[in-house]
């Protein structure tokens, strides 16, 4: 490969690379789109994923004899004239990552005859392969000390995927995510919806796409932090959840009748259990007897599933759905309600039907084209499916929605046994191309989150949307959506894993994770897939013992949600008060509620400044390498150290007893900092491991020295007591700051300026506190609240009960300070 330059556009130069054209167009001075094709244009950045671009960036472009050199204030590309090859620093000049020296880029045509499965013939909403398209691949050579995160929701546990291989496809329990983040200054976000390949093995390291126009990729130079900014940059910023989404959520597969449902709650409310979300999980629609004819081959007996993604109410179980959603409300609790994109029979499905928009293929095997999916390709489909969900359930005050199943099938149902990760791929995205375009095939949940989101936005503007969502892709964070892990079963080794999954999740760049907590399956269910170890559920002692760690882990989440099946999930399924696990969950709930403050402020963070709460150790500490391969810790916002436990120290299944298991786990405490337990002030060095107390009644916790954590009062659901007092922990050995963020909990005011950051300082060697002059306003701001200041050591400051101030600041929105004795 020769290169030339071509032309200097406006928004950087073209290349003239042979038989192809290679762009580097300057989006700001530290995002670059990087565009090899084989066309005569160069393709538009705009795609479902990437938002409206304007380029702004300065650039100049110096020739040498060489190579050329693109500049910018943030970036030096260099490209090489004989191979092609992009080498990328930083402005000073040290190596981000680089191809190998006699090129990293190849385009591969391809046709529908190569993407055709089995004799069928591809089937799209864009009715046919009617372009150009190539397989392309991106070889680089990443260095030895750097940790690669991102990639999406995978199933493996992986904490660093240097060294590692992953295949990107949507399932059940994974999550595409074609973006990369690098400890060493960059990332890297692929404008492709194709299925896709990442290597970093014996096979050499690479992207791989199957299905483009071009090979289309953004590189973002600067920290984690700012890596993941200007992701959101590319594909839009992350909307604010309703303040409600972050108090607890309980859900069960599943409750059968709107009188369940308050019942539910006002057993909460009676026992001052906090709660703020009840979830309707599926089968609320009505009967039908006109059911398919296989689904007693899968799912047993005929009739059981009624009519099937029909958006509306059962009569006889839920026969005044307004009156349930207004006994809910005066208690307190909204309500989530599950819909599916699956459509097997009544009006909802004759409607779509009707129009043309129910994707088809007759020989898919159920669970796929006898689920009927509709086409959220299609913005008139996307209309109709919304005013479904109007008519029969936001009207009648429904708050939140939980699409379920938005692969969007999971064809790995109709396997006898769990297959190699190769074939698993190769019959799901096999699957999905016999009704979708193969390079559209992994951004069906993004459409489905657009349809849900614009329709309700058109509604009313008083509601936030939330959609809880079973799939992700870039961008998805703009449309309300938070994406949950999928069907999980109940093992330790299941549940040790989810945390780094999660973690690569937004490390990609949307900020929105979760998972049903205590997992989906408990038991050894019929498939493969429902394989749980825990088959007495709540009257197994070590489903107990696994259930309370998962729920400690999940009150440090950005959505704290219990579901699942087979088992009940109330807390008092767990115990009654004085028992020891029922007292930990309500413990951990009530410290939940208390940190709502500090939760809060972290969703403005992401919204306003591009923040991730649920926080991989390596975007936090970079430089720390140590931290790179932790994959069982993470960071809850700046402050706090969240270590799960991830072993059983007292039960087996079957309610074995565990003999000689220690009370404690190994925890890594990074450097650079000091480290405060917050269960009992004790304070330790960083840079080391130490073991952690880790009784049943303790996640091993810890908060970074120089950190002002505001909690909030004890309270039962999230708009209680909005005028009491915080109270302000300051942890000393380093200056701090916080800013806490405030708007008015729900609707979209937000959006035009109404919301206030409160700056709060900590001066460590004046033993100061400062609380510096809000910043902006809204109608419903308390202008005038008390802050009881805490220095924690080991006399006070520890564990979810409040502490006794050491002072206490009358706060008006001036600054105002106070010095602490220490």
């Amino acid at each position: 490969m020769h290169v030339t330059a071509l032309r200097r556009d406006a928004d950087g130069p073209l290349f003239d690379a042979g038989e192809r054209r290679l762009k580097l167009q300057v989006l700001a001075d530290d995002v670059v789109r990087l565009v090899y094709t084989a066309g005569e244009s160069v393709p538009d950045p705009e795609s479902p994923m990437v938002v409206e671009q304007d380029p702004d960036g300065e650039w100049d472009l110096i020739e040498r004899e060489n190579e050329y050199e693109l500049v910018t204030d943030a970036l030096r590309v260099e490209l090489d004239r004989e191979t092609g090859a992009l080498t990328w620093r930083d402005a000073d000049g040290d190596l981000l990552v680089r191809e190998p020296d006699d090129g990293g880029k190849s385009l591969v045509p391809v046709s529908p005859e190569d993407l055709t499965v089995g004799d069928h013939d591809v089937a799209s909403p864009r009715e046919t392969l009617d372009r150009e398209a190539y397989s392309t691949r991106l070889d680089l050579e990443f260095d030895d000390d750097e940790a690669i995160l991102g990639l999406g929701q995978h199933e493996g546990g992986v904490a660093d995927y240097s060294g590692e291989a992953q295949t990107l496809y949507q399932g059940n329990t994974k999550v595409a995510m074609p973006a990369i983040l690098s400890t060493s200054g960059y990332g890297m976000l692929w404008n492709t919806g194709s299925l896709t390949t990442f290597h970093d093995d014996q096979h050499g390291s690479y992207v791989w796409t199957e299905c483009d126009d071009a090979l289309d990729v953004f590189v973002v130079a600067g920290d984690p932090d700012e890596v993941i900014a200007g992701f959101r940059e590319l594909t839009g910023e992350a909307t604010m959840l309703p303040k409600w989404s972050y108090g607890y959520v309980q859900s069960k597969e599943r409750y059968e009748t709107g009188e369940e449902l308050v019942e539910v709650v006002e057993e909460y409310r009676d026992r001052e259990v906090p709660i703020d979300c009840v979830v309707q999980d599926w089968q609320y629609w009505p009967d039908t007897a006109d059911h398919h004819p296989d689904f007693e081959e899968w799912g047993g007996p005929a009739g059981d599933w009624g009519q099937w993604g029909q958006k509306s109410f059962h009569p006889g179980r839920y026969p005044d759905p307004s009156a349930t959603m207004d006994a809910l409300h005066e208690r307190n609790v909204r309500l989530m309600v599950s819909i599916w994109p699956n459509m097997l029979a009544g009006e909802n499905y004759d409607e779509m039907r009707d129009a043309g928009h129910i994707l088809d293929d007759a020989d898919v095997p159920a669970p796929g084209n006898e689920q009927r999916y509709y086409d959220a390709f299609s913005g008139e489909a996307r209309d109709i499916y919304w005013n479904q969900a109007k008519e029969g359930l936001f009207d009648h005050g429904v708050d939140a929605w939980w699409c379920d199943s938005t692969e969007p099938y999971d064809p790995t149902w109709t396997l006898p046994t769990a297959p190699d990760p190769f074939a698993l791929a190769k019959h799901t995205t096999d699957a999905f191309k016999r009704v979708l375009d193969p390079g559209y095939i992994n951004t069906y949940s993004l459409h489905q989150a657009k349809g849900m989101y614009e329709g309700q936005r058109a509604a009313t503007e008083d509601k936030r949307v939330i959609n809880l969502t079973r799939s992700g892709y870039p961008g998805q964070q703009r449309y309300g959506a938070i994406t949950w892990s999928g069907d999980i079963e109940a093992t330790w080794e299941r549940y040790r894993k989810q945390i780094a999954d999660g973690l690569q999740f937004t490390a990609a760049g949307n900020p929105k994770w979760t998972l049903d907590v205590g997992a989906f399956f408990v038991g050894d269910g019929p498939s493969w897939i429902t394989d749980g170890d825990f088959d007495d559920g709540v009257d197994d002692l070590g489903y107990r013992e696994l259930y309370v760690r998962w729920f400690q882990y999940g009150a440090f989440l950005p959505m704290f949600r219990s579901h699942g099946t087979d088992t009940p999930r109330e807390m008092w399924r767990f115990g009654e008060p004085g028992d020891r696990t029922y007292d930990t969950l309500v413990k951990f709930d009530r410290l939940r509620y208390r940190l709502l403050p500090y939760l809060y402020s972290l969703a403005g963070w992401e919204t306003h400044r591009d923040y991730t709460m649920y926080r991989h150790l390596a975007v936090e500490f970079p430089d720390d390498e140590a931290a790179h391969d932790v994959a069982d810790q993470f960071m809850f916002g700046p402050s706090l150290l969240v270590c799960p436990v991830t072993e059983p120290m007292y039960y087996g299944p079957d309610s074995e007893e565990l003999d000689g298991k220690a009370e404690a786990r190994e925890v890594y405490l990074p450097e650079g900092t000091d480290w405060y337990d917050f269960w009992t002030g004790e304070r330790y060095d960083g840079g080391q491991t130490i073991l952690a107390d880790a009784p049943l009644e303790k996640l091993p916790l810890f908060v970074k020295a120089g950190s002002i954590v505001p909690m909030g009062p004890e309270i039962q659901h999230t708009g209680e007591k909005p005028d009491a007092p915080w109270e302000l922990r300051v942890y000393p050995g380093r200056d701090g700051e916080f800013d806490a963020y405030e708007d008015a909990g729900d609707g979209y005011d937000y959006e035009d300026g109404e919301y206030a950051f409160t700056p709060i300082r900590w001066d460590d060697t004046a033993g100061e506190l400062t609380v510096e002059d809000r910043e902006g306003s809204f109608p419903e701001l308390v202008e005038e609240r008390d802050f009881e200041v805490v220095v924690v050591d080991e006399a006070e400051g520890a564990g979810v009960e409040p502490a006794e101030p050491d002072a206490t600041v009358e706060y008006g929105g001036s600054a105002t300070s106070v010095e602490l004795d220490r």
